[in-house]
């Protein structure tokens, strides 16, 4: 490894040596197996839902949510445009198009009171709406609680896009449990990791078990191959099970320490003029990145000029997703804005943030920020 201190790395160690050298031992080293199946009641349990498939990602287990409630080609679906850009891809693997919805300024998840007009105007313009996929920003959610009506009255489905938030809560419920059906990611730099992979959790058993069918090439269960539609290779390995079954165990405590981190970030910041962190009044956010918002007007600096000084002493960052209406794939899509969004992608910036940082790393990490600071205030702020 180099000595860069990375935004979010995996968190392992000997607890998940241990599992995955047990899983290996055991001869399951296949997409089947008894790790897989005891990882999938962990999270369901975790999550508070019914049961849960175990995929080989959260962009494949959004595929397959979309498809378990019924999108389908020709269909809009509301994607917050706030997001990283596997939201909006899997709405195309489906057949359907995604129509992208600004953000509240406090929280950068889906702005609920434009969603609620996007989907009367599609309504009346006769386009089906075959759901709103909600994105628990940096594992902080969405605002479940004024968006489920919205969407009830209108009968459109949520799909909830958890895969920043597992561990996170909103109101004490469970980030994955909203909507119809949510989605997880384990991906490396996820609060949790298999190396790769996600999982539909959800407490509708049919749509569950429509996915499991879905994400193991659609086999029919005969004793040859036996294939009536075209499925997917999108089933989780029960080694990435084994690694995904010890991290779980550690969970509470990696959240624990990323929100040690935040906290010590906001008392860094808090004199500052300008300067706020995103989401930082969410007491239920698991914090998997601390992001702040700066205003320059304010600051007297950019999101930028403090991006280049921490990238100077090998400290990565990283600015706010770039909008998916200005991204050049989806530049003909539909979007309902307000320049919320736009606003947090130039002046938002990601801070290191991961559970696996050491002392002295956050020690150093701190000091440059505080550094930089310094040198624009002409004092401390530590």
């Amino acid at each position: 490894m180099s000595g860069t201190i990375h935004l979010s790395p995996p968190d392992v160690g000997p607890l998940e040596e241990s599992y995955v050298v047990a899983a290996l031992r055991s001869g399951w080293v296949a997409p089947v197996g008894p790790d897989l199946d005891a990882f999938e009641r962990e999270v369901a349990t975790r999550v508070g839902t019914h049961g849960a498939v175990a995929v080989s990602s959260g962009t494949a287990a959004l595929h397959l949510a979309l498809l378990g409630v019924g999108v389908g080609p020709g269909d809009a679906v509301i994607v917050p445009t706030l997001t990283f850009v596997a939201s909006a891809n899997a709405v195309r693997y489906a057949g359907a198009r995604p129509v992208f919805v600004d953000c509240d300024p406090h929280s950068g998840n889906l702005d609920v009171a434009l969603v609620d007009e996007l989907i009367r105007a599609l309504v009346l313009r006769g386009q089906r709406v075959g759901a709103v996929v909600p994105v628990d920003l940096f594992g902080s959610c969405a605002d479940h609680t004024a968006l489920a009506p919205v969407c009830a009255a209108a009968g459109v489905p949520v799909v909830e896009d958890a895969a920043e938030a597992l561990g996170a809560t909103h109101h004490g419920r469970p980030a994955g449990s909203f909507g119809q059906v949510g989605i997880l990611s384990f991906n490396g730099n996820k609060i949790m990791t298999t190396s790769g992979g996600g999982m539909l959790v959800s407490d509708d058993a049919a749509l569950l078990a429509r996915a499991r069918f879905l994400s193991t090439q659609a086999r029919e269960p005969t004793p040859h191959y036996e294939h009536r539609e075209t499925g997917y290779n999108y089933r989780l390995s029960n080694l990435l099970a084994a690694l995904g079954r010890a991290q779980l165990v550690r969970l509470d405590g990696m959240i624990a320490r990323r929100r040690h981190l935040r906290d010590q970030y906001a008392k860094l910041f808090a004199p500052v003029p300008g300067v706020r962190l995103l989401g930082v009044e969410d007491p239920g956010s698991n914090c998997w990145l601390t992001t702040i918002a700066v205003d320059p007007r304010r600051a007297g600096w950019r999101a930028a000029d403090l991006a280049a000084h921490l990238a100077g002493r090998d400290i990565e960052t990283r600015p706010v997703w770039k909008p998916m209406h200005l991204q050049p794939a989806y530049a003909d899509a539909e979007c309902l804005v307000t320049g919320v969004a736009e606003r947090l992608f130039a002046d938002g910036l990601a801070l290191p943030s991961g559970s696996a940082m050491n002392e002295r790393q956050v020690g150093l990490v701190l000091a440059a920020v505080d550094e930089f600071l310094a040198a624009r205030t002409g004092g401390s702020t530590a």
